[in-house]
């Protein structure tokens, strides 16, 4: 008689849903549709709930940090580590003829010299065209700094130099010379129709036409671009990044050294700043593996602070020419915008108009303008900025010429009654009722309103471990790129398991680990913070199925808190209790759940400065910024991701611009001692309001709203306290001079 073999049960199919996430390459972010399961699990509760969530959380590794124990890329050693230096084009165009390294190879000390036009490292055999001053020629590695920079003087180079462009409206011209064989410029977006535009614009009450511009500005990390390459002519290699992506580093350094990916290990413990321009290896990790593997010895190459001016990407400049026009009540009618998105070699990148109003009839064209500059890389809120300033000048303007106040004009304008509620609770906090209703005091106020995404997706893999004398280590490979990770992934797996930060140590910055995805677009905090929760919750849930029997519980009746155990009447302390788990301790994964995040934030920015009306000097007075976040994860963080944006933004309105010399195709200021960012004689007082009447439980990014208005409210604060509309930023001393003079002028005539 035959045996019926028992048929093999099928599991139920899992519910499916499908949701937008962001997606973040390089710095920039689109959205993209995913497919995730539809299901229970854990929730982080009413956002005033919590225990340490939510709180004012000092950072876990403030203490490293300031007693200079925390180690940078730029810290690190190696024994027999040699020190790169790069050797950069001073022409903005030309053909590289002839390279000789001869001279530079004789020099005692010189261990490796790696040429852009070398087969290996080019790729190719064909000529090398360098299109802009900076761009990398040769590197060499050598056993002492200095050592390495006499060789790079060494290095001849021939050039036959061609025509250059680093003007945009030079590169518009039909006789320009060609930054690219298919032209100096691409069309990126056409919407709308320009005649029904035109048509709506004549019946308009009020128009306006204007330009606004932004120029190219710099990231100024105060750690440069550079890795410490420790690869030694054998089957592996540890790179040591100041990145800010963990993982974007094992594949790219791994193609350079010959290796297989799973040989190369990255390391990225602490790193001084990105600001979205750290994302993969980049020429000079490049370069830095070609040396170590030439020379067979770990090679560290860090960006001079030149370097990092000429070479190591920047933030795009702007170009916008708007026709608006609105009715007597205050409605936007209609916008005409013609955006020109300004990245040197690269696209740039430019929110499209009119940005976050609403207007009845829009036509836009946007326009990525090429000239012999680094090509720019994302930057803290990739073409908000530059949109911000343009679209909030705007509405500011509409507003004065309606006599309508800026306030109530933007309200009416806006959707969102979110926005409505922060442009009230800003204006109560700065002290509105004080703005001078005419312009010219000599003391103004002005605000502007951002938006932003910050949503999470499903890359991180988390480990929660617990071991049997209560020691609980949680790890992923994540990078903390300044904002707070480290911190936050402590506080969430210690108050899931009831337990104080000090008991809860977390590993993170090194690819051995679960993977991560990049700190790009705001999304860490979105898309770390779901996973660490869920692999702590299930390890909560593995320790109380263990536990619950020997406090006469079930599993899903016990409370963790306080460092006890509790159930049933009865409880165990925290070490008792893990005493009573199997010798290798607990181990629970997680993974992103969508539940968990959100996205799309509202943000607002009033500021109020001082204007000299005979230097022409804007002193800033004081800065308010009202942010919604979802689930505020750490308040004390969050307040310094708003003050930083606060100061950025103000840098970025009075004072930074690259300076270009259009003869020479050259940089004028590539150094801090001409690059001017805002300093503690430029602070004003500054208060970040978060704001609670958001009641989303779940996580959502913030890192880069908090960049986006604060620049525009101070151009708009100077025109109220001085009467001169700066549209070409920085707002310097010579302009607000020159626009009083012809304010003057008009006046007398």
């Amino acid at each position: 008689m035959t045996q019926q073999m028992p048929q093999q049960q099928t599991p139920p199919t899992k519910r499916k849903k499908r949701i937008r996430v962001p997606r973040v390459e390089n710095g920039i972010e689109t959205m993209v549709e995913i497919e995730v399961d539809d299901e229970g699990g854990p929730s982080w509760g009413p956002n005033g709930a919590h225990k340490l969530l939510n709180h004012r959380l000092t950072r876990v590794d403030g203490p490293a940090k300031v007693t200079g124990a925390a180690l940078y890329t730029y810290d690190r050693r190696a024994p027999g580590m040699l020190y790169g230096r790069i050797l950069r084009s001073p022409y903005a165009h030309a053909r590289v003829v002839r390279i000789d390294t001869s001279e530079a190879q004789r020099i005692p000390g010189v261990r490796a010299i790696v040429s852009l036009t070398d087969p290996e490292v080019s790729g190719s055999t064909r000529e090398r065209i360098v299109r802009f001053v900076g761009d990398p020629i040769a590197a060499v590695a050598a056993i002492t700094p200095e050592i390495a920079e006499d060789a790079i003087r060494a290095i001849k180079v021939e050039y036959d130099v061609l025509p250059h462009v680093v003007r945009a409206e030079d590169a518009l011209a039909e006789d320009a010379p060609k930054i690219f064989p298919e032209g100096n410029f691409a069309e990126k977006e056409r919407r709308g129709d320009p005649n029904a535009v035109e048509a709506e614009l004549a019946k308009c009450d009020v128009v306006i036409e204007a330009e606004y511009r932004t120029p190219i500005h710099h990231h100024a990390c105060l750690e440069t671009h550079g890795h410490m390459v420790d690869y030694r002519g054998g089957e592996s290699a540890i790179i040591y990044a100041s990145t800010q992506g963990t993982f974007t580093i094992p594949d790219d350094a791994a193609k350079e050294l010959g290796l297989p990916s799973s040989a190369v290990t990255a390391i990225v413990e602490h790193m001084g700043g990105g600001f979205g321009s750290k994302f993969g290896i980049g020429i000079e990790g490049k370069l830095a593996c070609q040396l170590a593997k030439r020379a067979k010895a770990p090679v560290k190459l860090m960006l001079t602070r030149k370097d990092e001016f000429l070479m190591a990407g920047n933030g795009p400049g702007s170009w916008q020419k708007f026709k608006a026009g609105v009715n007597r009540d205050g409605t936007l009618v209609a916008l005409r915008a013609t955006q020109y998105q300004l990245g040197g070699l690269g696209d740039g990148s430019l929110a499209g108009q009119p940005y976050i109003y609403r207007a009845q009839h829009v036509y836009r064209e946007r326009i990525a303008v090429y000239t012999n500059e680094d090509a720019s890389r994302a930057m803290r809120a990739p073409g908000h900025p530059q949109a911000s300033f343009a679209i909030e000048s705007l509405m500011d303007e509409l507003a004065y010429k309606l006599g309508m106040d800026p306030v109530e004009f933007r309200k009416k304008n806006l959707r969102d009654p979110v926005y409505h509620r922060q442009l009230d609770r800003g204006a109560r906090e700065i002290g509105w009722e004080r703005r001078p209703k005419q312009p010219g005091t000599g003391r103004g106020m002005g605000c502007a309103v951002g938006t932003w995404g910050g949503g999470g997706a499903p890359q991180c893999k988390v480990t929660v471990q617990i071991a049997r004398d209560g020691a609980v280590t949680v790890a992923v490979g994540t990078q903390d790129i300044g904002t707070g990770t480290r911190t936050f992934t402590r506080a969430i797996v210690a108050e899931e398991l009831g337990l104080e930060m000090k008991d809860v140590t977390e590993k993170i910055g090194d690819s051995r680990l679960g993977a991560a995805n990049a700190s790009g677009g705001s999304t860490t905090a979105a898309s770390l913070a779901p996973a660490v929760k869920d692999a702590a919750y299930n390890a909560r849930m593995q320790m109380a199925q263990t536990v619950a029997p020997l406090l006469g519980a079930k599993p899903e009746e016990l409370q963790f808190a306080d460092g006890k155990v509790i159930g049933g009447g009865k409880s165990l302390t925290w070490r008792q209790a893990c005493a009573a788990l199997p010798p290798a301790g607990i181990t629970a994964q997680g993974e992103w759940k969508a539940n968990l995040a959100a996205s799309g934030v509202h943000g607002v920015c009033f500021a109020e400065v001082e204007v000299d009306m005979e230097t022409g000097h804007v002193r800033p007075i004081k800065m308010v910024h009202v942010q919604d976040v979802g689930l505020p994860l750490n308040r004390l963080a969050i307040e310094s991701q708003l003050i930083g944006g606060m100061i950025q933004s103000l840098s970025m309105a009075l004072l930074e611009g690259r300076v270009m010399d259009s003869r020479l195709g050259a940089q004028l200021n590539p150094t801090f001692n001409d690059y001017k960012i805002a300093g503690t004689f430029e602070m004003p007082e500054m208060i970040p309001i978060i704001d609670d009447e958001d009641t989303r439980e779940a996580v959502i990014g913030v890192g880069e709203p908090a960049h986006i208005p604060g620049g525009s409210a101070i151009a708009n604060a100077v025109f109220n306290a001085c009467g001169v509309r700066v549209r070409e930023l920085p707002i310097t001393p010579d302009k607000i001079l020159r626009g009083l003079a012809e304010l003057r002028e008009r006046r007398a005539s």
